[in-house]
């Protein structure tokens, strides 16, 4: 720990605007201040995009993509720097991994071995697809002919949240540059400075100026001026319902862009009576919610349990929460880390309150200081048992380590209590039966559904849900439909020469 504290003591951060291939602050000087979730203290002042630097950014971006210098690129050159940010994020992963768990909270040990190497891997794989996507032709008369090809889009404007910055970031990024794209991206301004690093290496590995821009600022300044800009032609976002739907609102009052959504979800784990291996499932549904401190956006948060089996495996769940190391973001051996701001920890605790007035059993939910870090956003794993699903604990994400605990009786109430949700992220089922498993997967309204597992994931599968969890889909093949459009050229051939002889 004292040498992750030492290190990061000696960074030194970026803390400017890159725009045009360039680091610079603010027009008008405009900062904000970045805490570290570990103690409370002031990380860095931050430059603040306003809405006339996000014009700079976007109009680079745009003049970039008429240049062709990226758009039109052969797809070998766009693969070779793509390939080439991967290695360099590679080789940059302690600062990236440092930089992330000292702005978010995330452990030290997880961004080391999860989310600079996923993300990494995931710029490495969309690099690699760029030249296995075919065009299509159509069936067409003898007569014609018809291409059907995709296009980039042009300016696509990401943002992103603070839960897993660099993770999501490569999700957005990755596949829009790939498909010949520019794209700005405002980060989270609770969680910058990993995006700021980004902007350096992408720059070292070749990126032309204006195709990829970093803006960090405050969302109702930043995010406000990108989502209404009449040159951004699509916004790719990941947060909270409320700001989301602020997007389609700024779309519509603008020039109509394209809005890609995932909004967070209450993903439910249902646990049948004839689940087999107790252990097994009580260790995945706690670390499907405690991870990362539960802020997760499919994080399991609702444990829907057939009544048969709900002491035996509620007294797993609570030893295997009880053994989880909750502590310094910067100790290897911290399994657990902290809240990403004081906003969010006094929302989690809240929650303890409202908990008690539902008549729920609680078990934990309470602050708690680590390794003398007294200024520090730390709650330990928590449960809420006996919950009423049609309550606000069983309906609001809490976007902490809270897990809710509603009691069923048999397959149908199970799905029923599950689907009774404005959300659909994500969901798993824990049964013996494969049929049953099968049948309950499809019923399940949500975009990802495990079985006998949960939070398994890799960037070969999409990523999104149902209802109010969002539109669209991040990861997989399935993300370039997201940031290409379909072009269509008919050819009139007219009558064939060979009946001319």
């Amino acid at each position: 720990m004292s040498n992750w504290a030492a290190r990061a003591a000696e960074l030194t951060l970026e803390t400017r605007l890159f725009i045009d291939g360039e680091f610079r602050v603010a027009l008008d000087g405009a900062t904000f201040d970045s805490f570290s979730p570990r103690d409370g203290k002031l990380i860095a002042a931050i430059s603040a995009a306003g809405a006339a630097d996000v014009d700079l950014a976007v109009r680079a971006a745009a003049r970039a993509f008429e240049s062709g210098v990226w758009s039109r690129a052969d797809r070998r050159e766009r693969q070779r720097v793509l390939f080439r940010l991967s290695e360099l994020m590679l080789e940059n992963l302690d600062e990236l991994a440092l930089l992330e768990s000292l702005d978010s909270g995330h452990p030290i040990g997880d961004s080391r071995r999860v989310d600079v190497p996923n993300a990494a891997r995931t710029v490495r794989w969309y690099a690699e697809a760029i030249d296995k996507i075919y065009d299509e032709v159509a069936p067409t008369p003898q007569n014609a002919l018809a291409l059907v090809t995709r296009e980039a889009l042009g300016v696509v404007g990401a943002v992103v949240p603070w839960n897993y910055p660099l993770i999501i970031t490569a999700w957005k990024i990755a596949p829009a540059l790939a498909a010949g794209n520019s794209v700005v991206l405002k980060p989270a301004e609770l969680t910058s400075l990993s995006a700021l690093k980004l902007a350096q290496l992408a720059v070292e590995a070749g990126m032309p100026a204006g195709v990829f821009s970093v803006v960090p600022g405050l969302g109702a300044v930043a995010g406000q001026a990108l989502g209404r800009h009449p040159l951004v032609d699509k916004i790719t976002f990941t947060g909270s319902p409320a700001v989301g739907r602020r997007f389609l609102s700024y779309a519509g009052e603008s020039n109509g862009k394209q809005v890609a959504l995932e909004l967070g979800g209450k993903s439910p784990q249902v646990v049948l009576a004839d689940v087999e291996d107790i252990a097994a499932c009580a260790s995945a549904i706690a670390w499907g919610i405690f991870y990362n401190a539960g802020q997760t956006c499919h994080g399991g948060s609702r444990l829907i349990i057939d009544e048969r089996v709900h002491d035996a495996v509620l007294t797993e769940v609570l030893a295997v929460g009880r053994s989880l190391v909750l502590g310094d973001p910067l100790d290897d051996d911290t399994q657990i880390g902290a809240i990403a701001s004081q906003i969010q920890l006094d929302r989690v605790l809240a929650y303890t309150a409202i908990a008690r007035d539902e008549s729920a059993v609680v078990h934990g939910g309470n602050r708690v200081t680590v390794d003398g870090l007294s200024g520090g956003y730390f709650v330990e794993p928590t449960v809420f048992d006996r919950v009423d699903n049609a309550g606000r604990i069983g309906q609001e994400e809490i976007f902490g380590p809270v897990l809710s605990v509603s009691t069923v009786r048999g397959a149908a109430e199970a799905v029923r209590v599950a689907n009774d949700s404005a959300y659909g992220l994500a969901a798993s089922v824990w049964t013996a039966n494969i049929t049953t498993a099968h049948a309950i997967a499809r019923e399940l309204r949500a975009g990802t559904v495990w079985v006998n597992t949960f939070d398994v994931a890799d960037v070969i599968t999409p990523f999104g849900g149902f209802k109010a969890s969002g539109s669209g889909r991040d990861r997989s093949l399935h993300a370039f439909d997201a940031y290409t459009a379909l072009k269509t050229t008919w050819i009139n051939l007219g009558n064939s020469p060979l009946n001319n002889d």
